[in-house]
């Protein structure tokens, strides 16, 4: 067994969209927490939650098509509405109810526009280091990856976005053993299985041109109404990606937001932090009951 399969002790599960098998964990039992990932992450990211709240829920964590353990299909429509569309698929075909989004990078805007499509599905949101907005500046080192060819290259043959990710998302690099590092590395093993690296990159919207531009308005749009549910910010304070200013836009549209700021952790918060981050949303799940009418009757 490879060694960073000790740290993620999960059985694996799928489930067929379309032609193509989404992989998915489904640890404990209780009220269900559906664990949304980014780029250039996968399920593994959240071992550490999983393991801290299992105990007393369900948790739910999928891997994208083309990440993590998923298929990983070379002509697949990589693109945000795509994302939403497969995860309101899999929150229906799982029948959750009553259930709460945790969600982290692209997985916030995946996660908040699945919830506006299933609201009456859900009932409390916790975000880490995310964003659900056209992008309000894009970091020059994303943006290099956008290159024509040389991008390409770059985040498919050399694998430079994962792996430059390893160091540049965290702030305590000695959390990042061997082992984690081989496990976010793990399923981005060569040029095609890096394809949805790629491919989430390119999608970022630079301009109101881009059709994501479009989808990240309108889940903007919808983000006040859902101001009065239980809602927890979880946010390294470090992030160069999804900077301070990113939280605060989150807050000017949900000003009752239970918020912590962690200042000593980067954009993989919950590595820097995840011995601090599973009593928070512990207490936060304890203390904020699923609002009654997101139960589906």
């Amino acid at each position: 067994m490879m060694a960073w399969r000790e740290l993620y002790p999960f059985d694996s599960r799928y489930l067929s969209l379309g032609p193509h098998r989404l992989h998915y964990i489904d640890e404990g039992g209780g009220e269900p927490l559906l664990f949304v990932h980014g780029n250039p992450t996968w399920s593994f990211y959240w071992r550490n939650l999983i393991l801290g709240l299992r105990d007393r829920y369900r948790c739910i964590a999928v891997d994208h098509i083309g990440c993590g353990l998923s298929d990983k299909p070379q002509d697949y429509p990589y693109t945000l509405q795509q994302r939403i569309d497969d995860l309101v698929q899999v929150v229906e075909r799982l029948d959750l109810r009553g259930a709460t989004l945790l969600a982290h990078d692209w997985g916030g805007a995946i996660g908040l526009g699945t919830v506006q499509r299933l609201k009456e599905r859900f009932g409390r949101i916790v975000l880490f280091n995310t964003g659900a907005f056209p992008p309000p500046f894009v970091p020059l080192r994303i943006a290099i990856c956008r290159t024509p060819i040389l991008g390409a290259l770059a985040v498919r043959r050399l694998n430079s976005f994962a792996r430059a990710a390893l160091t540049i998302a965290v702030e305590k690099p000695e959390r990042m053993t061997g082992d984690v590092r081989s496990g976010l590395l793990a399923p981005y093993d060569n040029w095609a299985n890096r394809v949805a690296v790629d491919r989430f990159v390119r999608d970022i919207p630079f301009t109101r041109r881009h059709p994501t531009w479009q989808v990240l308005e309108r889940i903007e749009a919808g983000l006040g109404a859902l101001a009065g549910w239980p809602i927890q910010l979880i946010w390294g304070m470090r992030d160069w990606c999804f900077r301070p200013e990113c939280l605060e836009r989150f807050i000017g549209h949900w000003p009752k937001a239970e918020v912590h700021r962690l200042y000593d952790c980067g954009h993989y918060v919950i590595e820097d932090a995840y011995e601090r981050i599973v009593p928070l949303v512990r207490d936060f799940l304890a203390n904020h009951p699923v609002r009654p009418q997101s139960t589906v009757v």
